[in-house]
This record gives structure tokens, sequence and C-alpha cells, in this order.
């Protein structure tokens, strides 16, 4: 066995080294103070219940100067069946693989005039986009170090504020009780991003960074159900496994799941929800492996078969992409305002919002 490795092959041994440091909860499960330029001792969220994940603040890296390609293939990490969070701003379509995302959890990024923080949650399968825009000043997400209920808790730059992901509240620091404008992402597979969207561009990592992104970097954590690395707050084995992949709907302080039950087997299919008192058509398919939600109000939709990216259309012969963008008919370039939804593991689901209805 050959004693000596190359450069590339220790810096890979050394990050997923770092990773699975950042996995291993303290034995006393204190956190992490916060950062000396954050004074403020309140916490929205109980404090006893707020884990060190283990590297500290910025121990799991941001990407903050993505690097991006239209050939998917010539990475040699990238499979079919591997998950995408996927984001179309005007006809700019981009691709944030989870492969990547496992490694850096935040990609700071900008398309045409908007910047957002991607921010994905590897523990609880979560991931959204957050406007970078905070009272009038770009700012930039990190990764603390730091988990509530299993789940991320980033950062911002510019006052150095602690956020909870799945919270969608500022927990502590000077921007404290703030919520984020969110913009929602599809969750899908890289087979059925190719479908959708071929040619479109898919993030290959960050300037600077050296990743294993072949390497999945939590174990079997993703197919063992009943493993958690950290405590949660509640939890509900009775309707669905820990692991069980759900989109929850958000909206006026009312939460609504969905499972892919609701689903035909083949094909895309609909679902109505009513959530913060308005009407919500669900969008779903196991088949293509994805769901997404939009308000409905004064419509009436049906879904459309074999003509991906469209979905469904209207009683106008509105023809709607996965994005709710009516792409042909009468109304073509309308777009159907969304709640906040995200995809997401129903144990971290249980315990951020026990009295979910389903």
């Amino acid at each position: 066995m050959n004693s000596k490795l190359n450069l590339g092959s220790m810096l890979s041994l050394l990050a997923l080294m770092s990773i699975c440091w950042a996995c291993t909860p303290k034995s006393d499960g204190v956190i992490t103070p916060p950062p000396p330029t954050n004074s403020n001792p309140d916490w929205l969220v109980p404090k006893n219940q707020v884990f060190d994940g283990g590297p500290g603040r910025d121990g799991i890296p941001s990407i903050d100067e993505p690097l991006f390609t239209r050939k998917p293939d010539s990475l040699g990490f990238i499979e079919d069946f591997d998950l995408v969070l996927i984001l179309k701003i005007g006809e700019e379509v981009r691709a944030y693989p989870h492969p990547v995302l496992d490694w850096h959890e935040i990609v700071n990024d900008d398309i045409d005039t908007l910047s957002l923080a991607i921010n994905y949650c590897p523990l609880t399968g979560t991931g959204i986009g957050w406007n970078r825009k905070i009272n009038g000043q770009k700012t930039s997400f990190g990764v603390s170090g730091l988990l509530y209920n299993s789940n991320l808790m980033p950062y911002d730059r510019n006052s150095e504020s602690i956020w909870s992901q799945l919270k969608l509240q500022c927990v502590n620091g000077s921007l404290i009780g703030r919520s984020p404008q969110t913009i929602s992402l599809i969750e899908t597979t890289v087979f059925t991003w190719r479908k959708m969207y071929p040619g479109s561009k898919i993030l290959v990592g960050g300037k600077g960074r050296v990743r294993p992104y072949g390497t999945y970097p939590y174990g079997d954590f993703k197919v063992n159900q009943n493993r958690l690395l950290f405590p949660v707050d509640h939890s509900d084995d009775e309707r669905f496994p820990k692991k069980e992949r759900l989109l929850s709907i958000i909206h006026q302080q009312d939460v609504k799941g969905v499972p892919f039950t609701f689903f035909p087997k083949n094909g895309i299919g609909l679902t109505l929800r009513t959530v913060g008192g308005e009407p919500v058509v669900v969008i779903g398919s196991k088949e293509y492996n994805f769901m997404c939600a939009y308000f409905s109000k004064n419509k009436s939709f049906e879904a459309v078969q074999n003509r991906l990216p469209i979905v469904m259309k209207d009683a106008s012969n509105n023809f709607y992409d996965i994005f709710g963008q009516v792409v042909e008919g009468p109304e073509k370039g309308a777009q159907l305002k969304s709640p906040t939804f995200m995809m997401g593991y129903w144990f971290a689901w249980a315990a951020f919002y026990p009295d979910l209805d389903l």
C-alpha cells in the first residue's frame, strides 16, 4: 500500500473528517456563544435546545463565488437519481444539486437583480431561497454551526444575527423576530431537471472550494429511517417514518403538509388545500419526484401529462410550467403567486410544527 497521499486525496480526507466532526453532538449539548459583535442575549428558541454542531461558525463553508456548468455529464459525481433544487428567474434556470449542498449548506448567488441565499439543511432535507437584501443592504449568509431541532441555523454577515431555517425567522441578534423574504425552490431529481430544462446551468461548486462531492458525508443517514444525529423537541412516528419526504406549505402562520401518497403512481396530479385562508393548488408527481404549490384564487386547473415542464392548464387554456408561469395561452407571461413551500423529512416538520395538518 502506498504510504503517500496526493494533495487532492489529503484535502478530500480532511474535508470528510471535518464534516463528520460537524455531525457529532457535544456531550454537554451547550450552544456556541453568539459572535462577539452580536451582544443580544435574547433568543426566540429555547437555548437548551440549540446544539453546537462541532466545527463552529463557517466550519462548514458557504459557497460565495458559485461556479456553474451546462454539461453535468462532465462532473463525474452527478447521477440521474440525485436530488437538486431548481430555481427560475426570468429565463434563467439554475440547479443546485444535493451532492454539493451536502458539503456547503449555503450558496450566496446573484441572478439578474436578485441576490439570494440558497440554504439547505442535509439533516432535515429542507432547502429554500432567501433574499439577501435586508433593510436595503445586501448581505451574505454563512453556516453558524448551530442546530435547532436538528435544523440549520444560518447567520447573516452584516448583523451577525442567527436565523432558524424552518422557523423562517431570525432568533438571535439585532434582527431578532424578523422573517426572511423567501424564494421557494422546486426539489426534484437530476433526471427530471434535465428533461424539463436541458442545457440549463447546474452548480459544480465554489471558487477555491475543494470537496469530495462524490462521497456522501453523513454515512447511512439518508437510508436509516430511525437515525437522528441531534435531539428534536417533538416526535411523531405514527403518521410517517422519520425520513419520509413531504411538502409543507406555510402561509399566514398556517402550515399544511402534503405527502406523495396524494398523487398517482404515474404522471402528474393535482390536489387542493386551503392555507392561511387562501385556496392553494398543489402539483405533484411520484414518477418525476416533485411537488410544488401556488395560490389558485378564482381559477380551476387540471393536470397536463407528457409535456414537462408544463404541468397544468386552466379553464382559459393557459398552460403553466412547474414554476407557475403561463408559457402558452392568452395570458402568456403571467405568473401565479405562491406561498412558501419546502420539501423535507417528516421528523423535521413534526418537530417544528407538531399540529401540522395533512
